[in-house]
């Protein structure tokens, strides 16, 4: 089949592409790396209007000018867009989800591609070697990103790669955290049943070192699929699958320390052994859910024999903490349009649209937007909603609401609750459902390794369409057509909106 063609690599590039459109990209001096920059990045994403900017912060106290962090990488439909090869000139979520369906569609049709080895001499990453006594991670700016962290976190935007022999796995990425302990030591954490989890785990059982590497500020196609944690049997993986949506070669080096794959165009890679059983304190770290997600454990302890680096090299960063922040849009837009497809591949008809808040970090509180067609109809796409495999994790609430209702905003949602859900007949409890040790609600059920991260939640299906049998004789809304409210938009849409209008837009020369 015909290829898609993304002609540029590396995380420059997408800034520079990024930068083309309006509020996309702002640039910050002297905020501090102490949870001063993971603030800012954190209060823009609740505050500024969007599209909210990624920030690019430099002259960072401590550190020289030139290293740099990023937060918010494809935190906006713009960006995301961009890094997908999409056109980036979107103004609503619903429009955006169609497009990026159909878009993931040719990605899941589009054959990987193996990487290609590049000489270290052509690869920007080996601007800079630092190996043996010479590594020091804290020179570069890493932030600590909460009060109660429990160390300063290198690795929170990171492409985490592992390999598995056994497996066939030449390379495995995961978006995994890692902590620096010291300047030629991190922890990494990793949760349960992940494929670098088996992957550490598989060297351990032969009682064997684990080599690892990791990538901090890479191309955003290679971190899409690092972080999406996508099903795969090549044995490239990620790097496999960033090639053929991009329609060439993604280019690697050997690790001169490791022998693993590292991207050539990435900014910083760190690479080194986990020893056997090696562990140490990692965490406690603010999670996705806006707390802290559990107290410090023992996890991998990696001892770092190389580092890599850019000139003027730029760190990516994410921020987890109480909704909204500086990733939760990205994940809501993807999770909301896999979940549109799963609902499309079991069969129900009618879906309009999905939308995964951010207030419930794209898991917890999720919304279904349908058009009726039959008795059971809203019922059928909740439970299903629910308990598809994108779906079912971590869920709490789901709520079905009517076309009518925009399923982005809140107020419409809310208004649809309070006015066509029967709280006795109209809400559904289940119970035992699959949650994670992240949730702050769940019970765990004891600290043994088989027991810590069994956990259970329950979650509720929240009908608020109109009830089947009243569509026709419901009470009719107190509402303009949509038709002559756009018009009326159109008209008057500097007074309604704030924004000029073309006409007034047009400078004249």
């Amino acid at each position: 089949m015909s290829r898609n063609t993304i002609d540029w690599i590396g995380l420059r590039e997408f800034i520079s592409r990024a930068e083309q459109v309006p509020g996309e990209i702002v640039h910050i001096d002297n905020a501090h790396w102490d949870r001063e920059m993971s603030t800012i990045s954190h209060e823009l994403c609740r505050h500024h209007p969007r599209p909210v900017p990624a920030p690019i912060f430099d002259n960072i106290p401590d550190y020289e000018p030139g290293f740099r962090t990023m937060y918010a990488m494809t935190n906006s439909m713009n960006r995301l867009a961009i890094a997908l090869g999409m056109e980036p000139n979107y103004h609503h979520e619903m429009k955006f989800l169609q497009d990026y369906r159909t878009k993931a569609k040719e990605m899941e049709d589009v054959d990987a591609i193996d990487p290609v080895f590049v000489e270290k001499s052509d690869a920007p990453v080996m601007e800079n070697v630092d190996r043996g006594k010479d590594v020091d991670l804290f020179k570069f700016p890493v932030p600590k990103h909460h009060e109660y962290d429990g160390g300063r976190y290198i690795g929170t935007a990171t492409s985490f790669i592992t390999d598995n022999p056994g497996m066939g796995r030449k390379a495995n990425l995961g978006a995994y955290r890692v902590q620096v302990h010291s300047k030629n030591e991190a922890g990494v954490y990793i949760s349960p049943g992940k494929h670098g989890a088996l992957d550490i785990d598989d060297y351990w059982q032969r009682d064997e070192r684990v080599p690892v590497a990791a990538s901090f500020g890479q191309d955003p196609i290679l971190f899409y699929y690092t972080s999406v944690g996508i099903e795969h049997t090549h044995p490239y993986g990620e790097y496999a699958h960033t090639g053929g949506l991009k329609g060439h070669p993604f280019p690697v080096i050997e690790g001169p320390v490791t022998g693993l794959p590292l991207p050539a165009h990435a900014e910083i890679v760190m690479e080194g052994f986990i020893e056997p059983h090696s562990t140490m304190l990692e965490g406690p770290f603010g999670e996705w859910q806006g707390y802290y997600g559990r107290d410090a454990d023992e996890e991998p302890l990696i001892n770092v024999e190389a580092v890599y680096y850019r000139n003027d090299p730029i760190m990516t960063c994410a921020v987890p903490a109480r909704p909204p922040y500086d990733y939760s849009y990205h994940k809501a837009l993807a999770r909301s349009a896999t979940t549109w497809d799963y609902l499309d591949t079991a069969g129900v008809p009618g879906v309009k649209g999905v939308w995964r808040t951010e207030a419930g970090g794209s898991r917890l509180f999720n919304i279904i937007c349908i058009e009726q067609r039959y008795p059971g109809h809203a019922r059928q796409a909740g439970f299903i909603a629910q308990h598809v495999r994108e779906g079912g994790y971590a869920n709490r609430f789901t709520v079905v609401v009517d076309t009518d209702i925009d399923p982005t905003s809140w107020n419409e949602v809310a208004w649809a609750m309070s006015t066509r859900c029967d709280p006795a007949t109209d809400i559904d409890i289940q119970r035992r459902t699959w949650s994670t040790p992240l949730d702050p609600l769940v019970e765990h059920h004891g600290t043994e390794p088989g027991l810590k991260n069994l956990t259970f939640n329950s979650r509720a299906l929240i009908d608020a369409t109109i009830p089947y049998e009243r569509l026709h004789n419901f009470p009719k809304v107190a509402e303009a057509p949509r038709e002559y409210t756009e018009e009326i938009i159109e008209k008057w849409r500097e007074v309604i909106t704030g924004v000029k209008s073309a006409e007034k837009e047009t400078v004249k020369e």
